[in-house]
């Protein structure tokens, strides 16, 4: 499989980062609790083995030589799309892969990206920068380096297959976690993938785990622009230990899980005008032609579970055949956390576009990534690399499933 995208900057990139010999940008600023993460062995060592070690210290020669606010939020666009097209392009086979760590692993961008927000959270330009301006630069290289800012669909009469994926997570249960959702958005970004109604062009981008991100509407920023252009999309996450899952309903509810920020948020989902928010969103995925395909080694459910209160009532209950009429969602599908969010905000605003009818959309939970037996210490291993491997392409095959069902029920 191939990628049609035409890459932009790593050379430009290289050449801003070479124009000046700056010092290292002071450290002004307190780090988030992601960005200490940092100093830990392991994350340094994936750097090392991957060859993004040296993305960071670039970063920070090319911030140093900006003279200019304006100049500034140039280098940091570019910068951040250079980050995300390398990742991409290291996990598709182009270019070196910069050390022995297997080229389909999701967590070189993770780690090499808090490098970066490091360098702009803590620099001190001498033409001085507001608190705003800073806001608005992390928020820039954040966006260009999930490929929140990279989706584009060339003319063509192939379909169009929108994924997400996600960051690693749990990070303080054990740091050397890759998550197979970002993984998979990597291996996919830009492919095109052959079904039995012809090509589906597919465009990804990776989202954060953080409640803060998600209630300042990442999400939507990202897929508004494009949901009515799409012919399905779905959000993929880490689910279950084994088996993946089409999650059938999702529910308005965080249950306050910790994130990556080590912060916790129980509550409604935030978002715009809550008088019209529904307890419940559905997906519109072809789940039954999904479960009945052999598309790999792992089994795949139709999830139709919930927990929720019902009317009238005060303590939630689990509802294995989905949730009953007037009830208030305590869990949809895929939990309470921000892989349920993700599913929750995407198919609320396809519902709110008016696309509920007429655009397949939903959510995918993958098996739990895990090491070999008895690895407790190494970033890596066979089995690990092979577990991760499967899962890619399992998803792609579940997408190559539900677009040529989709195409039959339209037809």
């Amino acid at each position: 499989m191939t990628s049609l995208r035409v890459r932009i900057g790593v050379l430009g990139f290289a050449l801003v980062a070479g124009l000046t010999a700056a010092p290292h940008p002071a450290q002004a600023a307190t780090a988030t609790v992601e960005e200490q993460r940092l100093g830990n062995a392991v994350p340094q060592e994936i750097l090392r083995r991957s060859g993004f070690d040296s993305v960071a210290p670039e970063f920070a020669r090319a911030l140093g030589s900006a003279h200019s606010y304006a100049q500034a939020r140039r280098i940091v666009v570019h910068a951040g799309s250079a980050l995300w097209e390398r990742a991409v392009d290291r996990a598709q086979g182009r270019g070196p892969a910069g050390g022995d760590l297997s080229r389909d692993d999701d967590r070189p961008l993770y780690w090499a990206r808090l490098g970066m927000t490091k360098e702009v959270r803590g620099w001190k330009p001498e033409f001085g920068l507001s608190a705003a301006q800073r806001t608005t630069l992390l928020d820039q290289l954040e966006r260009a380096s999930r490929g929140q800012t990279d989706i584009r669909y060339p003319k063509g009469p192939h379909k169009r297959v929108l994924v997400t994926g996600f960051d690693p997570f749990t990070l303080d249960r054990d740091i050397r976690i890759s998550n197979p959702s970002g993984a998979t958005a990597l291996a996919l970004d830009g492919t095109v993938i052959e079904t039995a109604d012809g090509p589906a062009r597919v465009e990804t981008a990776v989202f954060p785990v953080r409640w803060r991100d998600f209630a300042d509407g990442t999400v939507e920023r990202t897929l508004r622009p494009y949901l009515k252009k799409v012919d399905l999309f779905t959000t993929v996450s880490q689910g279950r230990v084994g088996r993946f899952d089409v999650e059938r309903t999702n529910g308005a509810w965080r249950g306050g899980f910790g994130d990556n920020e080590n912060v916790s948020r129980t509550e409604t989902i935030p978002v715009t005008d809550p008088a019209s928010q529904p307890q419940w969103t559905t997906t519109t995925l072809p789940y039954k032609a999904i479960v009945a395909a052999a598309t790999g080694r792992f089994p795949v459910y139709d999830n139709t579970s919930v927990t929720e209160i019902p009317a009238g009532a005060t303590d939630p209950v689990v509802r294995p055949d989905g949730p009953t009429a007037g009830s208030t969602a305590r869990a949809g599908g895929g939990g309470d956390y921000l892989s349920n969010e993700i599913a929750y905000r995407a198919t609320l605003l396809r519902d709110r576009l008016g696309l509920h009818d007429r655009l397949p959309g939903g959510h995918v939970h993958t098996p739990v990534l895990q090491f070999g037996s008895g690895n407790t210490t190494e970033v890596t291993d066979p089995q690990f690399v092979a577990n991760r491997l499967d899962i890619i392409a399992q998803v792609r095959a579940i997408l190559t499933v539900a677009v040529s069902a989709t195409e039959r029920t339209r037809g």
